[in-house]
């Protein structure tokens, strides 16, 4: 009976333990974000998400109401910004990488695994790129590379992003379109259009 009740009260012992363990992990992460992004109080950013912005300011990554993050945010060191709209869900392993600005609206559904980048990550200039490597190594950080060709990327409401599909700058995928799973993204995509394939083509048109 005595043995009982101290197994008892161990267990309830670790019970509360873990919760307050869990509750400081919990206010740490939050304090993270806060300092990382401005998202609303029904924003939902999952434990394994990751939000990086480099440039220390919050207002640079925005999330907007009811949006659910999987994936991975990121502003690089010396520029961008990314805006996200309500009611938008960006999947496990997908990564939107922002040095110029990159804007997705209401509605969106960003599936997993998709890369979403407005710029070229690394100089075109074999000898820059080979510094730049070496400033990542040596700073296990992002370069300060100022000049990746960066151009702003906007993804219209109640688009639709199939997983493993590739979004490359400057380009913008229309209100209500589908990017197929896949899908290399180079040229706009007109509101409505489903698109398939690399090169991506348009196969029909949707509502």
């Amino acid at each position: 009976m005595i043995k009982r009740l101290g197994i008892k009260i161990l267990a309830k012992i670790f019970s509360i333990l873990r919760s307050a363990d869990q509750y400081q992990k919990n206010q740490a992460l939050q304090s993270q974000l806060k300092a990382a992004c401005i998202k609303h109080a029904t924003t939902r950013i999952e434990s394994y998400a990751i939000i990086q912005n480099k440039t220390g300011d919050p207002s640079k990554i925005s999330i907007g109401e009811r949006s659910w993050i999987e994936g991975y945010l990121l502003v690089f060191n010396h520029a961008g910004k990314i805006e996200i709209g309500n009611d938008s869900f960006i999947g496990r392993d997908s990564r939107v990488w922002s040095a110029k600005k990159i804007s997705i609206g209401n509605r969106v559904l960003i599936a997993h695994n998709v890369n979403i980048h407005d710029n070229i990550s690394h100089p075109l200039d074999s000898k820059a790129r080979h510094e730049d490597f070496k400033y990542i190594l040596s700073n296990k950080d992002l370069q300060h590379v100022n000049d990746l060709r960066e151009e702003e990327i906007i993804i219209e409401d109640d688009a639709w992003i199939g997983f493993n599909a590739i979004i490359t700058k400057g380009v913008r995928i229309g209100k209500g379109a589908i990017v197929g799973a896949g899908t290399i993204i180079t040229e706009d995509v007109p509101d409505y259009a489903i698109v398939v394939g690399n090169p991506a083509k348009i196969i029909k048109y949707t509502t």
